[in-house]
């Protein structure tokens, strides 16, 4: 008996500019992931998915401490996994998240076999990217939104790998719409003089640019805004560096900002602390869009963060609605979604 052909089932209403590879997977997928790899280290580790579960539930003291999460999801993210994760990701996605349109954004090269030599992990961060585009692809011809990635360069990566990582974003495009730069934001100041030309070669190649800047007070460099099309969080400038505001809104520069990330990395104490992030920006023109950043591990679904917003009095119905247009304004690669594929 032939199989019908699939039929989208969703069209998706927000769009999600911020949201990592690492941390979009929930925990529960993960485990029932884990618990096909008998005898998996985790698995000794975390003996049930409730464990599991309330691991990443923890809330950190500190960004460096967060980012240690990735380090333990990105192993298992390895390349005969990925099409798992990325088939789930989209059906969420358009499913549960209602999304229209998505950027998915990961360092390739975490996700190569770290037994090979830097050669060959270089050659197979090519095969890292094309595993995800070609699984992103099938899985979009049922759930039909915009999926976008974003390739990141990383603090803690030599300078080769961050070239190559540019390099391959170019090497891929529309699939691929621009570079980030991610990682613990203490170690960018002695890495400005090589990242610097690692942006504007991205943009030669008509990439556009994002970074994790100004989310925590050790991540403020105004030497790389010049050079960024969006930023990533950027919270501590409406915060504490209000003056750069204006360059934000001449340069027509978006804020990514993740509400849920702050509590959970210590950086914030209540969603309430970033009434004055979205008012300051608001009121000097500057676009705010509203990003997960690791939903899946927050349990966080984007229309939620848009609804806690709303409930803690941070935003009202007028702000709320101005920030779910910048989002598709300053989307890198925002189209509409074909029907009937």
């Amino acid at each position: 008996m032939k199989t019908p052909e699939a039929k989208p089932v969703n069209r998706g209403r927000f769009a999600e500019l911020h949201l990592h590879l690492g941390g979009a997977i929930l925990p529960n997928i993960l485990y029932s992931y884990l618990r096909r790899q008998p005898g998996h280290t985790l698995l000794r580790r975390f003996r049930t998915m409730e464990s599991f579960e309330r691991f990443f539930a923890r809330p950190r003291r500190t960004l460096d401490e967060y980012l240690e999460m990735h380090k333990l999801v990105e192993p298992i993210q390895r390349l005969t996994a990925l099409p798992y994760f990325i088939q789930r990701l989209v059906r969420g996605a358009a499913l549960f998240d209602n999304l229209a349109y998505m950027e998915l954004r990961y360092t390739p090269w975490f996700r190569t076999d770290p037994h090979l030599d830097d050669q060959q992990r270089l050659r197979q961060m090519e095969e890292v990217v094309d595993i995800i585009t070609a699984s992103a692809h099938l899985a979009l011809r049922r759930y039909p939104l915009v999926l976008r990635q974003v390739l990141c360069m990383h603090s803690t990566l030599p300078d080769a790998v961050n070239r190559r990582t540019v390099e391959l974003a170019a090497a891929r495009r529309p699939d691929v719409c621009a570079v980030d730069l991610a990682g613990p934001d203490r170690l960018y100041e002695s890495m400005l003089p090589s990242v610097v030309p690692l942006f504007k070669l991205a943009r030669k190649h008509g990439l556009k640019t994002t970074a994790h800047l100004f989310e925590t007070p050790s991540g403020c460099h105004p030497a790389l805004l010049p050079h960024l099309d969006r930023v990533g969080h950027g919270i501590q400038i409406p915060l504490k560096h209000r003056s750069l505001l204006k360059d934000l809104r001449r340069r027509g520069q978006c804020l990514e900002v993740c509400p849920t990330s702050y509590l959970r990395t210590g950086t914030l104490k209540r969603y309430e602390d970033l009434r004055d992030v979205f008012k300051r920006c608001l009121d000097a023109g500057v676009a705010v869009a509203i990003c997960t950043d690791n939903g899946g591990l927050h349990q966080v679904r984007l229309p939620h963060e848009y609804e806690t917003l709303l409930v803690a009095d941070v935003l009202d119905f007028d702000e709320m609605a101005a920030c779910h247009r910048a989002a598709f304004a300053h989307a890198f690669d925002w189209r509409e979604a074909p029907r009937g594929l």
